[in-house]
């Protein structure tokens, strides 16, 4: 076994005895539905995205059958953007989301509302958390539906990051 491959596997284990969450997915997906543009309206803290407001997510279709994933957000004024690419599996909510060359991640689509308006997102792990819309606010109704939602999972909704998106965009994506 090459390096990459016990380091992965290793991460992989210490991850999942970490879960103490439901992050089950939903049990259909439509993928069409699902690409496009979507805002970060509030995610767990951690370093790749401590500090940044205005965040969005792009999905886009790829020859290939995976999804390009562009991250973008403003740090310290600045725009920031990170390319990544999610894999599809056998489960239609389930992605494999890579940034970091060969490590790819769970990317889980725990609950999508009818009209794709809003998603709740987590992870292998209970670390990761985002709750992603397609406007850059969301209704209260649909905050504390998703809250409800998280809850019941076990997540801690007290440590949500809700992401400032009222400032002026600095791009479209």
């Amino acid at each position: 076994m090459n390096a990459t491959a016990f380091f992965t596997r290793v991460l992989s284990w210490l991850t999942r005895s970490r879960l103490t969450v439901d992050n089950s997915m939903v049990k259909e997906l439509d993928l069409d539905r699902f690409l496009g543009s979507w805002y970060e309206v509030a995610r767990f803290d951690h370093f790749f995205e401590r500090g940044m407001s205005q965040t969005k997510a792009n999905y886009v279709l790829r020859d290939d059958g995976n999804i390009d994933v562009i991250n973008t957000g403003i740090k310290n004024g600045k725009p920031k953007t990170a390319k990544g690419r999610a894999k599809l599996t056998d489960n239609p909510a389930l992605f494999r989301v890579s940034f970091f060359g060969p490590f790819y991640s769970d990317y889980r689509v725990m609950l999508v509302d009818a009209d794709y308006r809003y998603m709740l997102i987590g992870s292998s792990s209970d670390g990761y958390l985002w709750i992603l819309s397609r406007t850059p606010q969301l209704a209260d109704s649909d905050s504390t539906a998703i809250l409800s939602e998280a809850t019941r999972r076990g997540y801690d909704t007290g440590k949500l990051i809700w992401v400032k998106q009222d400032l002026p965009a600095l791009w479209s994506i």
